[in-house]
Parts: C-alpha cells; structure tokens; sequence
C-alpha cells in the first residue's frame, strides 16, 4: 500500500507542475507577443516560442513570422526577424 500512495503522490506532483509550466507557456506567449508588438514587428499571436537561454527566445506568430528577441549588452530589449 506504501507503494501506491507513493506512486499516486508522484502522479500529482508531476500533474501540478504540467499545469504550472502550461501557465506558464502562455503567460510567456503574451508577453512576447507584446514585446513583438511594441517593437512595431507583425504578430497576430505567438503560437510557439523556444527559450534559447536568458532573456532569450525565438518566438513564431500564427502569421507564420518568426523573430528572435532577447536583451542585448546595453539592458534593451531588440527584437530581429528570422
């Protein structure tokens, strides 16, 4: 019965932190998206986005533009077509 309990214990551990990181995903898919927006570059909706590493991400629009915004040396958010 430990077993069990443990398994199902795991289960909803590993359960609430999908939901959390799916949360998450679209939090982050609107901010780019309106990071996108403010730079003036096309966006209807980010569709799928990649972190590339800190403050640094490739986002793909439902328009089918792609970008890659990240913060440069100077602390400024840039925003380039791929």
């Amino acid at each position: 019965m430990g077993r069990w309990k443990s398994a199902l214990a795991l289960t909803a551990v590993v359960l609430s932190y999908a939901a959390v990181v799916a949360a998450d995903d679209a939090s982050m898919s609107k901010d780019l998206g309106a990071t996108i927006a403010l730079q003036g570059m096309p966006c209807d909706k980010v569709i799928a986005s990649k972190r590339n590493g800190d403050s640094d991400y490739n986002a793909t629009c439902k328009d089918g533009n792609r970008y890659h915004v990240f913060v440069d040396a100077n602390g400024r958010v840039v925003v380039k077509k791929l």
